[in-house]
């Protein structure tokens, strides 16, 4: 009885709350805090530990957003367990919820911000050896991605604590269209230069076809990709315009499809003709790296009996391309010359007939009638 009403003050009423129920939450309150740290530290130690013996690095991202669970997310989640206990008035409930909100934003913010790192870095060193200018580009985004997400995180908090915020959202809106609207062009650009990173249609030292344009990319930028051409000037291409028509690459081209034809005369004889194609079949297996497709005694020419050969180079080199091709054609050139046969080139032929001259006329002397005139000359 001495020591239960010496614990008579427990009873005794603070804010609300007896003294008991206060220990009580503070109790709560510190062992969540203790419990969770705890917990955050084995975590982070037994993912490390597992990630050392994988490749990927999505167990390292898992570490990264554990470890980064910071001090006063984890205070803000203990006080809020620790209010659970109490019977608050309605006004301090409502403080320790928005402390509760805008620790979670804040979190939210940071764990926001160190994804958005991984995927640039994941991105860039993917791109860091072979595409320079890409690398800048998702520099550039990221650092937009960060300022977008703290701008919303910003707004969200402010609207918790009691500040409208329609009249700042709908001010920047009106703004933002009004920025838009002054450098779409830009904008799009950016876009497109998002496009082209993410998409990959082609990385710095791709050969591309753009319209009548051509060469190798030497840049990508924000705003525009810059291309050498084989005359040596640097085309400027804006992505957006880029993006806009149809782009060959053929650095992408992993074998080349050859189409070429040519011509021998009409005085060839049949058998030299069906020898024709075999010869060109040994002349094209005869050079590597090739695969014969076909050759064919196509078409009637106006001047000419014309074949056609499809082939394949198993190499997107064009040089090596008109290595072959030269060696094809100074094949089927001496095999001709030993076979006797001629190629054809655009002649015409004009044949003159000679008629035999016209009979003269009998003409009667007098204009005597048909009937009688007949008769004098039997």
């Amino acid at each position: 009885m001495d020591f239960l009403s010496q614990l008579g003050f427990l009873k005794e009423i603070y804010y609300g709350n007896t003294l008991g129920v206060w220990l009580t939450a503070l109790l709560v309150g510190v062992l969540s805090y203790v419990l969770m740290s705890l917990l955050q530290r084995m975590l982070v130690k037994r993912l490390a530990r597992m990630s050392a013996g994988t490749r990927t690095d999505l167990d390292d991202f898992a570490v990264t957003i554990i470890k980064n669970a910071k001090f006063f997310f984890l205070f803000a989640i203990s006080l809020y367990l620790a209010s659970l206990v109490l019977t608050l008035p309605a006004d301090k409930a409502r403080i320790v919820a928005t402390i509760g909100i805008i620790s979670f934003l804040i979190q939210v913010a940071i764990w926001g911000n160190h994804f958005i790192t991984f995927l640039a870095n994941r991105h860039i060193q993917d791109r860091i050896a072979e595409d320079g200018g890409a690398v800048t580009t998702l520099q550039a985004l990221s650092i937009v991605g960060r300022i977008l997400l703290w701008t919303v995180i910003a707004l969200l908090a402010l609207d918790n604590v009691g500040v409208d915020v329609t009249a700042l959202v709908a001010g920047l809106g009106i703004g933002g269209v009004a920025v838009a609207l002054a450098v779409q062009n830009i904008l799009g650009d950016l876009f497109a230069s998002l496009s082209i990173v993410l998409d990959k249609p082609f990385v710095i030292g791709d050969f591309i076809i753009v319209g009548d344009k051509m060469g190798t990319v030497e840049h990508i930028g924000l705003k525009s990709t810059r291309v050498r051409s084989l005359s040596g000037e640097q085309i400027v291409f804006s992505n957006s315009e880029l993006l806009k028509g149809q782009i060959r690459n053929y650095k992408r081209m992993f074998e080349r499809r050859v189409v070429f034809n040519f011509g021998v005369v009409y005085q060839t004889p049949h058998a030299q003709l069906a020898r024709i194609p075999g010869m060109v079949r040994e002349l094209v297996e005869a050079q590597r790296p090739t695969r014969f497709d076909r050759a064919h005694f196509s078409a009637f020419g106006d001047s000419d009996l014309r074949f056609e050969v499809v082939y394949f180079v198993l190499s997107p080199d064009y040089n090596l391309y008109m290595d072959i091709q030269q060696a094809i054609n100074l094949g089927l050139f001496k095999r001709f010359e030993e076979e006797g046969i001629q190629f054809a080139y655009p002649t015409r032929t004009l044949h003159v007939e000679t008629l035999p001259a016209p009979k003269a006329a009998l003409l009667p002397a007098t204009s005597a009638p048909a009937g009688k005139a007949q008769a004098q000359a039997t």
